[in-house]
């Protein structure tokens, strides 16, 4: 399958994305645990479904270390028991920061709450900035056409 344009060769894309990588790694800089970093790419990406950013992601964390039954669980996180508390706050958030436009979603209380229990503000500064850089991430990859398969870990770092 061949992309529909070329972001990271059209001058406009391009700068664009330039500086999408640049605001990425204001939360990758931060303590939040790059474990959770990676789950919170992987399951935005799940629910925007972008290929290109979901083949990175589980393989990089694949490399990192993640095991094959948390990538396999984190769809159905609700429904397992591999996951920490924190994990799951940060997992909920991000499903509520990227299901935005249902009009019967929003981020609830609860899960605040439970984000704030979790993380201190500048790990919650990072969660809230990552969420919405792998959305536009994801916007951009399935806007174009980008797909998954071909990656392989580090190839963009």
């Amino acid at each position: 399958m061949e992309p529909r344009f070329n972001i990271f060769t059209n001058s406009v894309a391009a700068k664009f994305v330039k500086r999408l990588v640049t605001a990425g790694r204001v939360s990758e800089e931060t303590e939040l645990p790059k474990a959770t970093q990676e789950l919170v790419k992987i399951r935005a990406s799940q629910i925007n479904r972008c290929g290109l950013c979901l083949d990175m992601h589980t393989k990089d964390a694949a490399q990192a270390g993640e095991t094959p039954v948390r990538l396999a669980m984190i769809a159905a996180w609700r429904e397992s028991t591999v996951f920490s508390e924190a994990e799951r706050a940060a997992l909920a958030l991000t499903e509520e920061g990227t299901y935005l436009s249902d009009p019967n979603n929003h981020v609830s209380d609860e899960t605040w709450a439970q984000v704030r229990k979790h993380y201190d503000d500048d790990q919650i500064g990072a969660l809230i900035s990552l969420i919405a850089t792998i959305n536009a991430w994801n916007r951009m990859n399935v806007l174009a056409g980008n797909v998954g398969g071909d990656y392989t870990p580090g190839q963009w770092s």
